[in-house]
């Protein structure tokens, strides 16, 4: 393991986030509710790298997800979108090279990302509002994307989930 990225690890308080893989910390879950327990709002902190290994796997969310980019080398999302189309983004901390610094995801888009190869490591940091709940997680299988996307077989092939494990646990994100 690259020692900033066990320093990174070890100052956050990095833990594998359940069926998507990524290294992760929340940092906000409001204390204001909606009726029935979901929160206003939350934000979390990540990590991708290849040791130990981070990524995120496919997957959508019924709500606006807000990404931000903190530093280390630049992130790839990879956009599957309800109409059929995908696109990809690069978000890093050198925009005039292009790559975006906060990125908007849309409700009902299927999301995947990791660290570009030959990075270290990128830190980046993302915000729900409504706030983020384990019921709101749909994990994407192989067998479920790959009908609607086949331009992406690679992309689906590495970054999919385990067909029985598409939900959060219940409870996980309380």
């Amino acid at each position: 393991m690259h020692p900033e990225v066990k320093t990174l690890i070890d100052h956050y308080n990095f833990k594998p986030l359940p069926v998507e893989g990524t290294l992760f910390t929340s940092t906000y879950r409001s204390q204001k509710e909606f009726v029935g327990g979901n929160p206003f709002g939350t934000a979390m902190i990540g990590l991708y790298c290849d040791e130990p290994y981070s990524v995120s796997l496919f997957h959508r969310l019924p709500v606006d997800e807000v990404w931000h980019f903190y530093g280390g080398d630049p992130l790839r999302l990879v956009l599957l979108h309800p109409d059929g189309s995908t696109s990809e983004v690069i978000m890093g901390s050198d925009p005039l090279k292009g790559y975006l610094v906060q990125f908007v995801i849309s409700a009902g888009v299927w999301q995947a990302g990791h660290v570009l190869p030959g990075g270290k490591y990128s830190l980046f940091g993302c915000t729900m509002a409504p706030g983020f709940t384990d019921a709101m997680f749909e994990g994407g299988t192989y067998e479920q994307l790959i009908q609607q996307y086949p331009e992406r077989t690679e992309d689906i092939r590495l970054l999919s989930c385990k067909t029985e494990e598409t939900h959060m646990p219940r409870g996980f994100a309380s």
